[in-house]
């Protein structure tokens, strides 16, 4: 891996035998997040979910972004940030919350909700996310991209791919790389690359991923941890997410888990997210 330096801040670990130039990026510089480059997630499938907030994320003055675990309104709560939206998440109005109430997941039905200009999509680079992962149990930390139209089509080349670069669904514990495609019912495919990895609690780590017409490739720290260069591509422009989860709003009762109780106050720290296009 070779180095890219940014002024004032941690370098990047961007792949040899290329030159790169930075097209977007987000430093947390300041103390209020930059909103032309972000939304937050607040649905999921259809609904609004009474644990995606907007107050678990916040900008510490040290050019990070810290999202905690926080209790609103007897809910344990988390923060989802992206930059796109995709089109199924989109609650029609009169769509109840998805958190205590309703059995399952809620299908897709006509009409959907309105639509979002995303704020910013890109096809193929070098996606990368610096980050401190949390400590404890109860909740989850993501850095991924999603097709703002995944599962419109069979084909994932038109219709893209959710790409999960790094998840830690454990303190520690870096789940190995996952493509999703085809949607999220019954057409839903993955393809998967390498083994869970365990770092380091107490320091930065950077997660990256290169997308190209021929694959992608993933690297933890500057070493490759992996590629799946056959089967599912996306060739549409997808959208960044970085995303937070608490623990039990998902299985049947829909409530936090006393783990996800426990964690409120911990933190999944962000340094930086930049995308990177290969200069031809």
């Amino acid at each position: 891996m070779k180095e890219f330096k940014v002024e004032n801040h941690a370098s990047s670990l961007l792949p040899d035998g290329k030159e790169w130039k930075l097209v977007w990026s987000d430093e947390f510089d300041g103390t209020e997040l930059d909103m032309t480059k972000w939304d937050y997630r607040l649905n999921i499938w259809g609904k609004r979910h009474v644990t995606f907030g907007t107050e678990g994320v916040k900008l510490d003055g040290n050019s990070n972004a810290v999202f905690t675990v926080y209790e609103k309104d007897g809910e344990i709560c988390s923060c989802q940030l992206q930059t796109g939206h995709n089109f199924m998440d989109e609650p029609r109005p009169e769509e109840p919350t998805f958190g205590r109430v309703g059995n399952s997941r809620p299908g897709l039905t006509w009409p959907i909700g309105k639509l979002h200009e995303p704020k910013f999509v890109k096809k193929y680079g070098y996606f990368e996310c610096r980050c401190k992962l949390q400590k404890k149990d109860g909740w989850w930390s993501a850095f991924w991209l999603q097709s703002p139209i995944i599962g419109a089509t069979l084909d994932p080349a038109t219709s893209g791919v959710e790409n999960d670069i790094m998840e830690s669904f454990a303190p520690g514990e870096v789940a190995f790389h996952v493509n999703h495609y085809g949607g999220y019912g019954e057409d839903h495919k993955s393809v998967w690359t390498s083994e869970n990895q365990m770092v380091s609690l107490d320091e930065y780590h950077t997660f990256g991923m290169l997308w190209t017409p021929e694959g992608y490739t993933f690297y933890i720290d500057g070493k490759q941890d992996g590629e799946t260069l056959t089967g599912a591509v996306s060739h549409i422009p997808q959208f960044i997410l970085i995303s937070t989860e608490v623990r039990g709003y998902r299985s049947a009762d829909h409530c936090a888990t006393e783990e996800a109780k426990l964690a409120v106050g911990d933190e999944f720290i962000v340094d930086y997210v930049r995308v990177f296009d290969e200069v031809k």
